[in-house]
């Protein structure tokens, strides 16, 4: 689908309802921007939950210490020691 847009004087561009819609675009997509010449490229981009993301790394954590036979006062005593806190 190809549509005929304007720039704003904020610089914004609407993009058109059908290529919103064939996309699946909604309020608070996220979108990257790019350039190849005179070539403007949007691209979708869905960015991982940062929460999601800390409670995997902390299973992960959690996990390999476990594996490794850490107690949790083991490791907050090396991040302690790591960090220059008696």
């Amino acid at each position: 689908m190809t549509e005929v847009t304007k720039v704003s004087s904020k610089g914004q561009i609407v993009i058109p309802y059908g290529i919103r819609k064939e996309l699946g675009l909604d309020i608070g997509s996220n979108m990257v921007v790019s350039t190849a010449n005179d070539l403007v490229i949007l691209k979708k981009v869905t960015l991982p939950d940062p929460r999601k993301e800390f409670m995997e790394l902390s299973r992960w954590g959690k996990e390999f210490a476990r594996k490794k036979g850490l107690k949790q006062k083991d490791v907050e005593k090396l991040i302690h020691e790591s960090r220059g806190i008696k």
